[in-house]
């Protein structure tokens, strides 16, 4: 076997060689400490601004990725009141089967070529980042995240992982913000657990970025948070932030708030999303300080299409082939509304 043959089906490329082999400018990683900081902040109630993570439910072709994240780039040099980062997710977590996302398939027809994904994964990211489009992921299969970490400035632990200890470890090694789901069921205990478990110290077995084994010693990440997506009901309506709110100050943590517009929350209609992000306006504009961040699932144009494997060269463009998604143009109508009614908040607060 040859060292350096990324071809070959069972030898796998190390984190360290794929970033020497994509490396990055330092005006990208000072960008993505800043935003990193900023985010930090808006957890941490600093900054008013509400944290949106917006983008297609998962990665499936990477020219329609850099022309949504154009468009997301253009609407977020016009607000003022929202701080908009790109939903950018490269795998996705199954229930039994299916297609679990561009690292582990690249190619969509059960080839399974992950050198070729963690390649077009980070080179994609790059794309992005040198046009200053912030990035965010989820943390799925821990031992891809070292591959692209340098270009997240937020990452999320989903609904199925959110129990995992060995999430939890990474997340208090990692210097990156950290949202973490409830759970499917809908049990927001979890994802409070998640938050406490992640500020402290751990020691445990990981790997490096040169795929060696070795003893992680972590110091504990203070930017955490909760992510509401609903689970057999919805959990984004006045009475579930309340609960919410009580729960995190119980534990002695601050009653900062995500809602995840999609989901179990939209029960997967995800024309839903616009209703609950007015829900969530409202909230704000009768007093709610605790909502801090907004997840929406949205792509260039609306829906979902199914994805045949034997066929994906007749996939329709700009259309997700997960969860359904909401379209640019109603997204785009939404976080300007959105932005507007912020201003509008700020404003009376300031001069009453």
């Amino acid at each position: 076997m040859q060292k350096n043959n990324f071809d070959n089906k069972n030898h796998l490329i190390t984190p360290k060689e794929l970033k020497n082999k994509l490396s990055i400018s330092q005006d990208i990683k000072n960008n993505i400490i800043m935003s990193r900081k900023i985010i930090s902040n808006i957890i941490k109630g600093k900054d008013s601004r509400i944290l949106i993570i917006c983008g297609p439910c998962s990665i499936h072709n990477i020219k329609e990725a850099i022309e949504y994240g154009n468009l997301l780039k253009n609407l977020s040099l016009k607000v003022k009141n929202l701080y908009i980062v790109m939903r950018v997710y490269f795998e996705k977590p199954r229930t039994i089967l299916g297609w679990k996302g561009l690292i582990n398939d690249p190619y969509m027809n059960n080839t399974f070529n992950i050198n070729k994904g963690l390649y077009l994964a980070r080179k994609l990211l790059i794309k992005l980042a040198i046009k200053n489009i912030l990035l965010a992921t989820e943390i799925l299969d821990l031992n891809t995240y070292q591959y692209i970490d340098d270009l997240l400035s937020w990452v999320a632990i989903g609904a199925r992982t959110v129990e995992s200890q060995i999430h939890r470890e990474v997340s208090s090694l990692i210097d990156i913000p950290v949202g973490f789901k409830n759970n499917t069921s809908g049990d927001i205990n979890s994802a409070i657990n998640a938050i406490q478990a992640s500020a402290i110290k751990h020691h445990f077995i990981s790997s490096d970025e040169n795929g060696k084994l070795y003893i992680a010693h972590s110091k504990g990440n203070k930017n955490c948070h909760i992510i509401l997506r609903g689970g057999k009901k919805p959990n984004y309506h006045k009475n579930d932030i309340i609960k919410c709110e009580k729960n995190l100050l119980n534990v002695k943590l601050k009653s900062k708030i995500m809602i995840d517009c999609n989901h179990g929350n939209s029960n997967k209609d995800y024309k839903k999303q616009v209703s609950i992000m007015k829900s969530i306006i409202s909230q704000i504009k009768e007093g709610n300080k605790s909502i801090m961040g907004i997840m929406i699932e949205s792509y260039i144009y609306q829906g979902n299409q199914i994805l045949d494997m034997k066929n994906n060269d007749k996939l329709k463009y700009g259309i997700s082939i997960t969860d359904g998604c909401l379209d640019f143009l109603s997204t785009k109508k939404i976080l300007l509304e959105i932005d507007n009614e912020l201003n509008l908040i700020f404003k009376k607060y300031f001069f009453k």
